[in-house]
């Protein structure tokens, strides 16, 4: 029989990946299972940028040396901590060589069930080979947590999607497609859709689309009074990247308060050329109604001053957001879901991120009503990763990374 594995962590995005690199350089035993970049492959527009600027948009190994910047220089792609906008495609290829230099135990695997009994938790891959671990780390991301307005939910999938699960705009060439909300993620779905020849409507219940301004020169005085961090410029932004901790403390309403209205909705500045003039965007607009008719949607809408009308698309995207919900975990047995505390749905977790399910931990997204906004970003995976490391140090078996690694190779074959 394998021996058990003391972590394994679920998801190898910056957190996921952050994080093995953390626990590898202190010798600790666990494994780690997902597609490296994973879903900023697969869930994210081709041809788009960051909205975070360079230096805010780096992965975290222990020496701090291999950042977004280190890699461009190697790579020779230009590169600039403020003001450059990052491609997509850049930041997958760096995420993805840091996986190559310091988590090249990564397993490309897809959970697909995790139970738990005497020795741990079983966690069931859809390759049909499952891992024994006395921890488990969840770290995926918010794919599963995307969020689609109510009134939309009854449009068959083959017409009504949420932004999450398009990574391909070119199936939507020469067809009516409505860009439902008005945040960064609209604008860049609406953009990639232009580019790929469908003629794009959006539909935002705020009452303007308001864009980023580039950051430009910065004086010294703009420095004192807005002080830059890894969440752009501001002392509020200052307490959220320095004093996670401190934001653990406060009372569950706040949290979650702040968590759902700081940085709220802001398309990139870079993206506002390529939609203002080109895509009609009807601000001040809910949906009030959608149906099916003829294979296609048909949306009721209502404007700010009152004025019905009908819109009708071939599909309708939902740009709508994310909200976590631990139910929505689909890998989760629902014996342990019911045995996770939460806070509107997000698991409740201690300074260590572990769940009040002993043993069950999340990282990322679903930690931001816990520990900040910063949470949301992959900014916040330094501070993540140096925590969970320390903390799972001092309870796990110490072994060289040579043992650990034959240890997981046998136990991959045997997998298999």
């Amino acid at each position: 029989m394998l021996s058990l594995t003391d972590s394994l962590i679920i998801g190898a995005g910056p957190y996921g990946l952050s994080l093995a690199a953390h626990l590898r350089a202190r010798q600790l035993d666990f494994r780690i299972a997902g597609t490296a970049m994973g879903a900023w492959v697969s869930a994210m527009p081709p041809g788009m940028h960051l909205k975070s600027e360079g230096f805010a948009s780096t992965l975290f190994e222990p020496s701090g040396r291999f950042t977004l910047g280190a890699y461009c220089a190697e790579a020779g792609i230009p590169y600039a901590d403020t003001g450059v906008p990052v491609k997509k495609d850049t930041f997958v290829a760096y995420g993805q060589e840091f996986q190559r230099r310091f988590v090249p135990n990564l397993e490309d695997r897809t959970a697909v069930s995790v139970t738990r009994d005497k020795r741990g938790f079983t966690t069931v891959f859809s390759d049909g080979g499952s891992i024994t671990s006395r921890r488990i780390v969840v770290a995926a991301g918010v794919s599963s947590y995307a969020e689609i307005p109510e009134n939309l939910r009854g449009l068959p999938s083959s017409i009504c999607s949420h932004s999450a699960h398009h990574g391909d705009f070119t199936p939507f060439a020469d067809r009516d497609v409505v860009v439902i909300g008005g945040g960064s993620s609209a604008m860049d779905v609406a953009a990639a859709l232009r580019r790929n020849g469908a003629r794009v409507t959006v539909v935002a219940r705020r009452g303007s689309v308001r864009f980023q301004t580039p950051l430009g020169t910065r004086t010294l005085r703009d420095k004192i009074r807005a002080p830059m961090t890894t969440l752009g410029p501001g002392w509020k932004s200052v307490l959220c990247t320095k004093a996670p901790l401190l934001f653990h403390l406060m009372p569950a309403d706040f949290r979650t308060t702040v968590v759902k209205r700081y940085l709220g909705p802001a398309p990139a500045w870079f993206v506002r050329d390529q939609i203002e003039g080109h895509v009609p965007i009807l601000t001040g607009t809910v949906v009030t109604s959608a149906e099916p008719e003829g294979g296609r949607a048909r949306l009721g809408l209502r404007s700010a001053d009152g004025t019905e009308s009908t819109i009708f698309a071939d599909h309708v995207i939902c740009a709508t957001g994310f909200r976590v919900s631990v139910n929505r975990d689909s890998f989760l047995a629902s014996d342990l879901v019911s045995a996770i505390k939460n806070v509107e749905g997000a698991p409740k977790l201690s300074r260590h991120f572990e769940s009040s399910l002993a043993g069950l931990y999340f990282i990322g997204p679903a930690a931001a009503n816990s520990f900040g906004p910063m949470l949301r970003f992959a900014a916040g995976a330094g501070f993540t990763a140096r925590r969970v490391s320390r903390h799972l140090s001092t309870t796990s078996p110490r072994r060289s990374v040579r043992q650990i690694e034959d240890k997981h190779a046998a136990a991959v074959t045997a997998d298999a």
